[in-house]
């Protein structure tokens, strides 16, 4: 072969591995984003890549929502349990995670992000609640607790935005009190309240809904916990005033908005500078990073020579990119009464701040990784051109962020309650976008006496 051929080659081999995880599934995205799950989930088993082990999680997580979406509930459960038994593997195995940061993490099963693990539950329970199994679904309530707990003790030195999930306690309380357990219900909706005003409006920019509000003081009162509901009127500014027990039960509607950010690739330029006691310092001055190394005796003289050499080192890393909803604002329409939505989680928000969160928390160990490989590189230029070459191209090839994620969730979830008033009852939904567009769409909802109806409605 000769320099040319394996020049075309190389370029072909950096080509091929250049695609980002949304490119590689476009059809199967195209194909969630205008509502054809029939068609989705043929795309789905068709594509081989994605049953491959180390990217079974993906695949799981992408057939329980596409499952969800078309009402195959229990399917939909047997997707995402599978999804879990995988992620707990991975949790369970941490060589298999500090591997990744000597290798291309692409090449590893993928590791979803902590607020991808916690929304599974969250689907889940759903799907027991659609088939009137309430019991089930409080067991997935208290998987997401522990599963919170865990995340709390993660970052013990708070040093990632997102340790509590208000939305996952907001759920829980729904769930518990939707089951009678007006006391579980109390202390959930209080977790949910103090964690909106706590991270939320400082993290992400969204505070308590309002709805919350009212469902905090409604089970203090029921829960005789006067202190308390005296308490959160003065601070919420409200009047808690007792409303009759709606004729036939309550809907609690979720709205799944858009569909969340997607992961592609950038990188980073290091420059390196001369540190103080024999340090070597990269600094990054779009992002004022700087990661200062220390000589240690697990250096050799080969690995130390090679990276006081190297003046620029190059890192790739995941970025999210925004896929903006159409609709920003929604209502509902019944008996003469309207009842607009409230956010109550923003996914993209928690995924931008999480992933920045962190890419820092991993820059420095990934920074001296691709150090060390482009200091060989630089080391077998200085001995021949075209070994320097061919290191260089390995090193370009295997250097490469991980762009999967979970690209079917959705943007926002908002939701509202309504007492319902009828043994049938017909809602008006009604959205609107920023620049006038909108969409509307009947559903029809069955009341029963003291039992509350969970429904999920999504927009794409």
């Amino acid at each position: 072969m000769n320099r040319n051929c394996l020049f075309l080659w190389g370029l072909l081999v950096l080509l091929s591995g250049c695609a980002t995880w949304h490119n590689r599934t476009a059809a199967f995205q195209t194909a969630v984003a205008k509502g054809e799950f029939e068609e989705a989930d043929r795309l789905l088993h068709k594509d081989k890549q994605m049953a491959r082990s180390k990217n079974r999680i993906l695949f799981c997580l992408n057939q329980g929502y596409v499952d969800f979406m078309l009402n195959r509930y229990k399917e939909s459960n047997a997707a995402f349990e599978q999804a879990e038994i995988l992620m707990d593997k991975i949790r369970r195995n941490p060589a298999a995670q500090a591997a990744a940061l000597l290798s291309n993490p692409e090449t590893l099963p993928y590791k979803p992000e902590d607020f991808e693990v916690i929304l599974v539950n969250f689907y889940k329970a759903m799907n027991y609640l659609q088939m009137d199994q309430m019991e089930e679904a409080l067991v997935e309530v208290r998987k997401i607790n522990i599963k919170l707990n865990e995340l709390n003790d993660k970052y013990p030195d708070y040093k990632n935005r997102y340790q509590r999930d208000a939305f996952a306690h907001l759920l829980m309380g729904l769930i518990y009190e939707a089951s009678g357990n007006y006391n579980d219900a109390f202390i959930a909706y209080r977790n949910a309240y103090e964690t909106y005003q706590s991270d939320y409006v400082k993290n992400f920019g969204l505070g308590a809904p309002l709805q919350l509000k009212y469902d905090l003081l409604r089970m203090a009162s029921l829960c005789g916990f006067t202190s308390e509901l005296r308490q959160y009127e003065t601070e919420f500014g409200l009047t808690y005033q007792p409303e009759p027990i709606p004729e036939n039960g309550e809907l609690i509607l979720f709205w799944l908005n858009g569909l969340g950010p997607v992961k592609s690739e950038r990188s980073l330029e290091f420059v390196k500078q001369k540190g103080e006691g024999g340090a070597v310092v990269f600094h990054n001055a779009e992002y004022r990073l700087t990661f200062p190394f220390f000589w240690s005796s697990g250096y050799s003289e080969k690995e130390k020579n090679s990276l006081a050499d190297l003046k620029v080192v190059r890192v790739a890393f995941p970025q999210y990119v925004e896929r903006p909803s159409l609709y920003t604002y929604g209502t509902v329409r019944y008996d003469n009464s309207d009842y607009p939505f409230e956010v109550a989680e923003d996914i993209n928000q928690i995924a931008f701040k999480t992933l920045h969160d962190r890419m820092v928390r991993e820059m420095a160990t990934s920074l001296l990784r691709l150090a060390a490989k482009q200091g060989v590189e630089y080391a077998a230029s200085r001995q021949n051109e075209w070994l320097g070459w061919a290191v260089g191209l390995v090193n370009a090839f295997t250097e490469k962020a991980d762009t999967r994620n979970w690209q079917t969730l959705p943007n926002t979830i908002s939701y509202i309650r309504i007492p319902l008033k009828s043994a049938e009852n017909t809602l008006d939904l009604h959205f609107t976008s920023p620049k006038g567009q909108s969409y509307t769409e009947k559903i029809t909802v069955e009341g029963r006496k003291k039992f509350t109806r969970f429904r999920v409605f999504s927009t794409l």
